[in-house]
This record gives C-alpha cells, structure tokens and sequence, in this order.
C-alpha cells in the first residue's frame, strides 16, 4: 500500500508539473510580456535623416502559419511542418507611426517577420487539444512539446547554467606572488550586462573596473563624484569599525580629492583626456550612469544608491581580507541561475530587431536619396528579420559567440527525448579541468540529477533536472517591493 500511495504522488505531480513545464513557461512568458517589454524600452527608431523618426507601439504575435508558392496564407499543425520540411512559425505585427518634425504621419500595424513557434506553447494549435484531437492530426499524446520546428528538423533550447547577475561574490586571487581580494558583480538591466570589479590589494587600496572605465581608477573618486563629495559624508557611509575606516582613510590620503566638483574633473581627466572641460564632465557623467551598477538605474537620481552599494562592496572586501570571512562559494546553486528557452529566445528577438533597425535606417536613407515619399509598410523588409533567427535556430549559433544553443532533438528513445528536454549546459570550456566546477555539490540535491552526465571532455559540465525540480520564474521587483511592504518592511529610500 505504501508503494502505491507514493507511485500516486509521484504521478499526480508530474501531471501537474509537466517534465518540461520550465520551457513551456518560459516561452509563454516570453511572448505575453518580454516582447512588449523590449519594444517598449526601445519607444522609437531615430533614423539618420533629420526630424523623421519611427515610433513604435503594440506587437502582436498570431498562430502559425505557412506561405505557399502561389502567395496565399494558410494555418499549419507540426505534423505538416516536418513532414513538408517547413518552419514551424508565426508571423509578428508591430503597430508603427512614422513620426514627420515631431508630427505623427501614419499609423500601420506592419508584419515585421516571423517568429519560431514552441510545440505544445500557448501560440501552438496543439496546446489546446484533447488525446483524440491529437491522434486525429497525427500526433503522440505522450510528446510533451518544448521543441521548435526549423526546415523540418526538431530542435531543442538547452538551457544554460549561469552566475546569478545582480549580486555580490567576494574571492581571493593570486597577482603574480600576491594575493588579492575581489569583489564583483554582473550588474544586469534589461538587456546590458555589466562587470563590475572591486580589488582590494594587499596594501590596503581598492581599484574600481566596469565597462568604459581608466585602467587602475581609485574607488574613491568614482564615490565622491556619485554625491558623498565631502570626507566626513564618505566615512559615515561605512560602519565604524577601525580597520575598515582605516583603509578608507588610507584611500582618501591616496587620492586626495577635496570634493564632489573635484571628483568629476578627476574622472573627467581620466576618461577623456585633452577634451574641453564640459565634454570631460559630461562623458564623466555619462559613463557613471549608463555603464556603472546599472541595475540600479541609469538616471542622475540612481547616483546616491550606487555610491552606498559601492560602499556595502567595500566593506565585503574588507570582511573578506581582514576578518577572515570564507569567500563565497561560486558553486553553491543559490548563487547560479539557468537560462530557460524564453530568456535564449529573448536575446535572439534583441539580436534580430537590432538587425531590423539598422535595415530600416538604410531604406530610409534610400527613399530619400531617391526622392520617394515615406511609407511605412515601404520601409520594413521582413527577411531582415527572420533570417536572422531561422540561421540561429538552425544552427545553434547563438548570440554572443556561443555556439551548440540550439541542437537537433534527441528522438532516438522516449526517454532520451526528455532528457535532452531537461539538459542544463555550463558555458565553462570543456577542455580547461575546471575540477571543482565538475563536481556534485551538496545544493544540486533535489535540482540536478547525480548520475546523468557525460563522460570525458563534458564530464559535470552537461547536467540534468532531477525528475522532482521545478524552475521558478522571474518576476517583477514591483510584485516582490510590494509584498514586502504588505508584511510592515519598510523600504527607506536613498
């Protein structure tokens, strides 16, 4: 009997929690939200043309479809796709209004391209299907989807196993004969990741590095010049422990700044150098808010905050070095993050629309050169967009250099089908040894199964779900700013 009541749990759960729920989510998410989300962040297309700019609004993603040879448009099932060696894709409508010296012009919802569709996803036509439906159109009730179809051939996602961005990871690391403490951050927003890196060196003075950033720049400086200019306001930002304002101290002496006005021609000086004076303040300004912790926002109100998180990463360093406080484990899988079907998708869509709008610019320059009138529905070439995801997708050659993202589906068994579906790939080199990335941590239990890996070059660096793990999603921090304001946090503002 017991056997029975624990073979019900387990069935129960996984009907309720499909073995490959975490891409089917992801996806789903991915269209209702993401895609609004980044054309909504991207607001207009500046072309090159003075006064003529593109706004955009609405994106709408319809069912799948398929274009035959005489130009007529039909609906299409994944059973006719394979078969017929097809894409399995829908096409995007994306509502644009050419905007004329600031005068709105026309309105068109333009088709922009077409989108790779997942089987068994809210967009597909199996998604809704009972088990007969499916017999009648040729499909096994027992395929669970999360798959795309490209020229006929399955591919899958698989998923990618990151550090987990927006967070601090103190470390030690040997400098020659030295060791240094560092302390860094991928700062993430939207779709830019940033590598923040504090180093404290053995003497006791931190160096600051992010994207656009001098070589060996002093943190104080970048802290003075976020709004903590004068010395008594910096060191009543750290807690007043001796050591920790001693090296502080030690830092101030280093760079010897005054105040605020000073701190930003110092890095004015250093970023762009035998530049006018205003053009040295304003790239100073520049590059503090759009490169530096821009998780934290990139607008001239967000100094304060990363002066104060610069300071928390200070301190971090300082527990490390002097405290004797264990570095943090860049193994444990708190601290990693996987990247599902619909963050990969994400990239990919930002990619292709870059590529959209560069085409965009040049048909505009085009129309003018040739003395045309603007059209909207003129400008857009929707093979610009397409081509660039069905190459990634039928490739595996990914944004960012990566390559092996996207492979043909494993159908040699029904089990190697799913877990081909649950892969999770570490973007570690297989040929470095990496022996500690390799090993089975005690926080896989529960997450990542024990024994599924391969052997030789991808030993531990290819893993599976364990059968029990469910992936989470990501939210917005208005729902979780919100809840915790519902349990009386409150949430001081800087």
């Amino acid at each position: 009997m017991k056997d029975l009541y624990y073979w019900d749990v387990v069935e129960t759960f996984l009907k309720e929690n499909s073995l490959v729920k975490q891409h089917l989510d992801s996806y789903n998410d991915f269209i209702g939200f993401r895609m609004q989300r980044i054309i909504d962040n991207m607001g207009k297309i500046e072309t090159h043309q003075e006064g003529i700019e593109i706004k955009l609004g609405k994106i709408r993603v319809e069912k799948p479809k398929t274009r035959e040879a005489d130009g007529s448009v039909r609906d299409i099932l994944p059973l006719e796709a394979r078969l017929r060696n097809r894409s399995y894709t829908a096409p995007i409508f994306l509502e644009m209004t050419l905007v004329e010296d600031g005068v709105e012009r026309d309105t068109q919802e333009v088709f922009i391209g077409d989108l790779p569709v997942m089987v068994k996803s809210k967009l597909c036509y199996l998604s809704d299907m009972t088990e007969s439906e499916l017999i009648e159109v040729g499909e096994d009730p027992l395929d669970p989807g999360g798959y795309f179809i490209i020229n006929g051939s399955e591919r899958v996602l698989v998923s990618i196993e990151d550090l987990a961005p927006n967070r601090m990871m103190a470390s030690r690391e040997r400098k020659g004969d030295k060791t240094v403490v560092q302390v860094r951050i991928f700062s993430v927003r939207e779709e830019f990741r940033a590598k923040v890196l504090l180093e404290r060196n053995p003497n006791g003075l931190f160096y600051l590095s992010f994207p656009a950033s001098p070589k060996n720049l002093n943190v104080i400086p970048v802290i003075k010049a976020l709004g903590l200019g004068e010395d008594e306001d910096l060191l009543a930002a750290f807690h007043p422990d001796p050591e920790v304002i001693n090296d502080i101290l030690l830092n101030l002496e280093a760079v010897n700044l005054a105040n605020q006005e000073e701190a930003i021609d110092y890095l004015g000086r250093r970023v762009a150098a035998g530049q006018p004076e205003e053009y040295r303040r304003e790239r100073a300004f520049q590059i503090l808010d759009n490169y530096l912790l821009p998780h934290l926002g990139t607008s001239p109100e967000d100094r304060l905050r990363k002066a104060y998180f610069l300071c928390r990463m200070i301190e971090r360093a300082e527990d490390v070095a002097l405290k004797g406080r264990p570095v943090d484990d860049k193994d444990h899988y708190a601290n990693k993050r996987i990247k599902l079907s619909g963050a990969l998708m994400e990239e990919l869509f930002v990619y292709a629309l870059g590529y959209l709008v560069k085409d965009i610019n040049y048909q505009v320059d085009r129309s003018f050169a040739r003395g045309k009138q603007l059209q909207v529905k003129t400008l857009i070439r929707p093979d610009a967009f397409t081509e660039r995801v069905e190459y990634a997708m039928a490739t595996g050659n990914w944004v960012g250099g990566r390559t092996g993202v996207s492979q043909l589906l494993d159908r040699i068994t029904y089990m190697a089908t799913l877990s081909h579906l649950r892969r999770v790939n570490s973007p570690l080199s297989k040929t470095h040894p990496h022996f500690e990335a390799r090993d089975l941590h005690p926080t896989h239990f529960g997450k990542i199964c024990p024994n599924e890996t391969p052997e030789g070059q991808s030993c531990g660096l290819v893993k599976n779900l364990a059968l029990g793990a469910v992936l989470s999603r990501e939210r917005p921090e208005d729902l979780l700013l919100g809840e915790l304001e519902k349990l009386g946090v409150v949430l001081k503002k800087v």
